[in-house]
């Protein structure tokens, strides 16, 4: 694990994208693999210029076990990145939202009215997992 996270600090874009990549996937059905690399992972978040490394670190974010402050902290990277270009990564920061709002109800209410936002204006990929993730959402205040 040391050596995959060194290689998401890679100054190769081609490799810290693929350690991106592999971390996700490995995260997926591993989530406690990332306790260790908190504060690595949420610095990496923050600095992320490749749109490859934004998608993957969103999508993983919510995966970890994270305090109010990090949490609160996350999810203002993270809306910074639906100004991305990028519809992915747009997309991946909504899923990671909403993921952050499952861990802290008090995000519940703007997580959703942000998300019906952009479950109508956003590009299609966001407009569909928009409804999907306001679907899980509202099953998690149920």
């Amino acid at each position: 694990m040391r050596q995959l996270i060194e290689c998401l600090c890679d100054p190769d874009p081609g490799v810290a994208n693929r350690a991106a990549d592999v971390l996700e996937r490995t995260s997926y059905r591993q989530p406690s693999i990332l306790a260790r690399w908190k504060d690595v992972i949420l610095g990496l978040l923050h600095e992320a210029r490749e749109n490859k490394l934004r998608w993957n670190l969103a999508l993983v974010i919510p995966r970890m076990q994270l305090t109010g402050s990090e949490i609160a902290h996350a999810a203002a990277v993270l809306e910074t990145y639906l100004d991305d270009r990028s519809s992915i990564v747009k997309t991946a920061a909504m899923h990671g939202l909403a993921g952050l709002a499952q861990q802290d109800a008090a995000m519940l209410p703007e997580t959703l009215d942000l998300l019906r936002i952009l479950s109508r204006s956003g590009t299609p990929a966001m407009r569909a997992r928009g409804r999907i993730l306001l679907k899980q959402l509202r099953g998690h205040i149920e």
